[in-house]
């Protein structure tokens, strides 16, 4: 407005022949003092942000950068309380209760609270009062588990544990032809979870049984797999002997 007033005031003033020049000058040093004037006046008054505008900017980033700091940091104590809930439920063979405390991480994004989601699951599966029906749902809701905590996370050893283990507990309801197919991806998961973790035990352990219950099976069972397979599974009783020691060995680096 006051910049339109002043282009106004100067044309008008300019279209007569006399004192021209004078009014352009006297014009042109009265809007520069009223526009310094006015500057100063918003710079000295409430509207200093505009020298303080950054540096609130930056203050109101780092106060909203030390909140999702913060928020991250409950988020990863209130984690870690609850793997700890959960660990102590396990050790204490409390299954039901920790099948309840894990269930509600079901549609997580956390590979740590699904496969142990899945182990719960199996657990409870293999519960002496659990009826024919629940077990069959509660075996493949766990094969479910360790599939998704394996695609949230492929690095997890636990998670191919536990999937290896939950496969195999499906091939019971599935199949001798499906069971046996199974074989080869339990024993690869087996494995990965091994180079994952060199120290499991327990991965150790269960791939020394994978391999001794391929090295007795009945020749006549070899047949019926070799007819169904080119190549069915094949293992050894030292190759078993070797895994159930090195199972020992890191068993009692453990303890």
């Amino acid at each position: 407005m006051a910049g339109g007033t002043i282009t106004r005031c100067v044309s008008r003033n300019l279209l007569s022949a006399s004192g021209a020049k004078a009014v352009r000058i006297r014009w042109t040093n009265q809007y520069k003092r009223t526009t310094l004037r006015k500057s100063t006046n918003v710079l000295t008054a409430g509207g200093a942000s505009f020298l303080l505008g950054l540096p609130a900017l930056s203050c109101l980033a780092y106060a909203a950068y030390r909140r999702v700091q913060s928020s991250t940091v409950v988020l990863a104590l209130e984690k870690e309380e609850l793997l700890e809930q959960a660990d102590y439920l396990y050790g204490c063979a409390e299954t039901e209760k920790l099948y309840q405390l894990l269930l509600q991480y079901k549609d997580g994004e956390d590979a740590e609270f699904l496969w142990r989601l899945a182990r719960a699951s199996r657990d409870l599966s293999l519960q002496p009062d659990t009826e024919a029906d629940r077990k069959k749902q509660l075996v493949f809701e766990a094969l479910e588990y360790a599939k998704k905590a394996l695609e949230k996370d492929e690095k997890c050893f636990a998670a191919h544990k536990w999937y290896a283990i939950c496969l195999s507990d499906s091939g019971d309801y599935l199949g001798v032809k499906v069971k046996i197919g199974n074989s080869y991806i339990i024993r690869d998961h087996l494995e990965r979870a091994i180079k994952l973790n060199p120290k499991d035990a327990t991965s150790i352990h269960i791939l020394g049984y994978w391999c001794f219950a391929f090295a007795e099976l009945p020749w006549y069972q070899r047949k019926v797999a070799a007819v169904i397979f080119s190549s069915p599974p094949t293992s050894t009783y030292e190759e078993a002997l070797d895994f159930f020691l090195k199972a020992e060995e890191g068993k009692s680096a453990q303890e």
